[in-house]
């Protein structure tokens, strides 16, 4: 038997310093990826998706994503901003595009790339996927890196669902350096692209990418850490690039819907939030949903403006993206042709199969798996089923697994230690009536 040694690499990262103990992300976590033990957190490699739950869900900050600094700039000779859809959203109505991105230009970027031009691209090529495949349905938006990451995990069958066309992200990165390095006859490596990012996922995708050997985006800024550089570097100055601008349709992909918006067809689906993705991909995996032709699935709740990483409400950031696309249009200057030419030599395609990541093995000994399924079952039986989490698992099924598999104990459950407690109690009570037989008296009052 072949077993896969797989290295993961996540951007969610804990800070024990700040960590108190408490449960809040264990209950959070939409695939179980975290327990409390000796009162700190703990993240599962092997289920972690880095969608970012926890990071929002912590009271006291603990959880970050590890992102690239503004000085991994000065390892590159021309450097590119990459500003994801969701970026636009983050700036109130009355401030000019021009002058979003000429701040970029002033804060250390040399060109700035729009992710919505790439996703112009990108939306003709799926489209152009969906209507040459009709043998898998539904298809699987792979635009989302966590919801890509949760297929791997807890939904392997699913892979084959996953449309094989790179995110925007990437073809962005790769039309960028492509066209500097014609222009300035630069060699790829002295070309920094950062991509400005919603959310940690998407820094473990370029970190660990699926689909592709490596990733042409080099850094990862969080819009975060990139907002208040470019509050204070607006300015009327115009803006100019060697690259197009986009249109409303590429702009629209920030917010949830406007991936499906953007590629247009009636018989397609979309979801936000990692919880309510579970539950579409369960309906998929039952074969309930074979009259969709495609699902746009986004983990954070309204898409990419809802990221860990922005600043802005994601309410807000929504109104503004749609204001956005219905005053600059749906009018592209992507020619369609020339990417249904490029889709046709694989431009736009995966390089690699994606394979599952199962985190719910028990052992790699098919005999001992079943044994240890065995015995969870049992324990489960044992245990309350009142899934508090106070044990540190975030339910009693984690609870029964972690004691299988020898990384808790049944008295971890604070109703198990009760009951414990209260046997020792009443066995202490009756040792402490009882006397040696020395000292035992007789019915009729003397020592034996």
């Amino acid at each position: 038997m072949v077993i896969t040694l797989w290295q993961y690499y996540h951007s969610v990262t804990l800070d024990l310093e700040k960590c108190k103990g408490c449960t809040n992300c264990i209950k959070g976590c939409p695939t179980e990826a975290i327990r409390v033990r000796n009162g700190k957190a703990h993240i599962l490699e092997n289920k972690c998706i880095d969608c970012g739950e926890c990071i929002r869900v912590c009271p006291n900050h603990a959880k970050y994503a590890a992102v690239d600094g503004f000085e991994r700039l000065k390892q590159f000779k021309i450097k590119i901003a990459l500003p994801a859809p969701s970026f636009y959203g983050q700036f109130k109505e009355e401030t000019p595009l021009n002058s979003v991105l000429s701040a970029l230009k002033k804060i250390g970027f040399d060109e700035i790339y729009e992710v919505p031009l790439a996703a112009e691209e990108v939306s003709i090529a799926i489209k152009q996927y969906i209507k040459c495949n009709r043998d898998i349905r539904p298809l699987i938006s792979s635009s989302c890196p966590a919801v890509l990451r949760l297929i791997q995990v807890r939904f392997p069958e699913l892979i084959k669902n996953i449309i094989p066309i790179k995110a925007p992200m990437e073809i962005a990165a790769k039309r960028a350096k492509e066209a500097i390095a014609d222009k300035y006859g630069v060699k790829s490596e002295e070309i920094g692209v950062f991509f400005i990012s919603p959310c940690p996922a998407k820094v473990t995708s370029v970190k660990q990418p699926i689909g592709i050997g490596k990733s042409f985006v080099d850094g990862v800024l969080s819009i975060a850490s990139v907002y208040g550089e470019v509050i204070k570097n607006l300015s009327d100055d115009e803006y100019e690039s060697i690259f197009g601008r986009a249109s409303g349709i590429g702009i629209g992909w920030g917010r949830a819907g406007g991936e499906n918006l953007a590629i247009g067809g009636e018989n397609h689906l979309s979801v936000d939030g990692i919880h309510n993705c579970i539950g579409v991909l369960e309906e998929v995996e039952l074969n309930k949903l074979s009259d969709i032709d495609y699902i746009e699935c986004q983990a954070c709740i309204g898409g990419c403006i809802g990221g860990a990483l922005t600043v802005e409400n994601q309410f807000v950031a929504r109104v503004r993206i749609r204001r956005l696309f219905e005053k600059l249009g749906s009018n592209s200057s992507i020619d369609i042709k020339d990417v249904i030419a490029r889709f046709e030599k694989k431009y736009y395609g995966f390089e690699e199969k994606i394979l599952p990541k199962p985190s719910l093995r028990l052992d790699d000994d098919i005999a001992k798996a079943i044994q240890k399924m065995e015995q969870l079952e049992r324990t489960l039986k044992e245990l309350p089923g009142l899934d508090c989490g106070s044990c540190g698992s975030p339910n009693c099924r984690a609870l029964a697994e972690d004691i299988v598999q020898g990384e808790a104990n049944e008295t971890d459950c604070l109703f198990k230690l009760r009951d414990k407690v209260k046997q020792l109690a009443s066995e202490m009570l009756d040792l402490s009536q009882k006397l040696p037989p020395t000292m035992e008296k007789s019915k009729g009052g003397e020592s034996k």
